[in-house]
């Protein structure tokens, strides 16, 4: 059984979808231990009240100084005993203290198609305003681990969502909700439930722009993938159905998602 966290700020609609996939069967073996947020307002904490969900409010405003607050949301977090921390909508920078102690076991929810608009200052409307700003015509959200950078995890899912001529950013950002963030945010806490998110780290050798090497990783008892180098092509082979994403981050980090 997974157990999770779920921090948040607003009004908690990936946190609902979240439920929502778990009673109806598209995630399993997976428990809400606790949601956390920042906001004592946040409608997200009034949605796991009514799920019959622990709902906690842990506020910088509660302490004396940033370094307490940190401390308090980490033990509040180990205090419960969970395997994976989803951010789903949280407006507070995360500690590192709590990057390092669950490395590559926090994920995070981007709407939109990293590395367009992300990092620093794009959150909310902001992303779709400059989204549309840019002309982009396709936009759509990413789920992906969390390191020390903002957005620059290792990405484990994506999917994109059409930008039409006459959206706004509130209705973009509607249509990206409904259309990817609510989708992919449940699938992948599913996959990590089951094991069928595996993090790589691959050590190459460059030449030439070109990385050589084939090494061979047995990432899951049943399933053997060969990964081969060939002018920034990677090849996959292995005795299961279907590699659903295989995302190919600076040359060295890989996600493999199996199932």
């Amino acid at each position: 059984m997974l157990k999770i966290a779920v921090l948040v700020s607003g009004g908690g609609t990936n946190l609902q979808a979240i439920i929502d996939s778990i009673a109806d069967g598209r995630i399993t073996d997976t428990e809400i231990k606790v949601v956390i947020s920042n906001n004592p307002k946040a409608k997200a904490l009034e949605r796991a009240a009514k799920a019959g969900i622990e709902a906690v409010c842990i506020s910088p405003k509660q302490y004396a100084d940033r370094e307490l607050f940190n401390d308090a949301l980490l033990e509040a977090v180990n205090a419960r005993g969970v395997d994976l921390i989803v951010l789903a909508g949280f407006m507070v920078v995360v500690p590192e203290k709590m990057i390092k102690a669950y490395r590559n076991r926090m994920i995070n929810i981007h709407p939109s198609l990293i590395p367009s608009f992300c990092g620093t200052g794009y959150y909310g409307l902001h992303v779709h305003e400059a989204a549309l700003k840019r002309g982009v015509k396709i936009s759509g959200a990413t789920v992906h681990f969390v390191d020390e950078g903002t957005d620059t995890g290792p990405i484990i899912m994506q999917k994109p969502v059409e930008v039409r001529p006459d959206d706004t950013p509130e209705v973009l950002q509607r249509r990206i909700m409904e259309q990817a963030e609510w989708q992919i945010m449940p699938k992948v806490i599913d996959l990590i439930a089951h094991d069928k998110v595996i993090l790589l780290e691959l050590h190459a050798v460059r030449a030439d722009g070109v990385l050589e090497g084939a090494p061979i990783f047995h990432v899951l008892p049943e399933v053997k993938a060969e990964l081969a180098f060939l002018t920034h092509t990677v090849e996959i082979m292995q005795d299961m159905e279907a590699v659903c994403c295989i995302q190919f981050l600076a040359a060295r980090v890989h996600v493999v998602q199996t199932g």
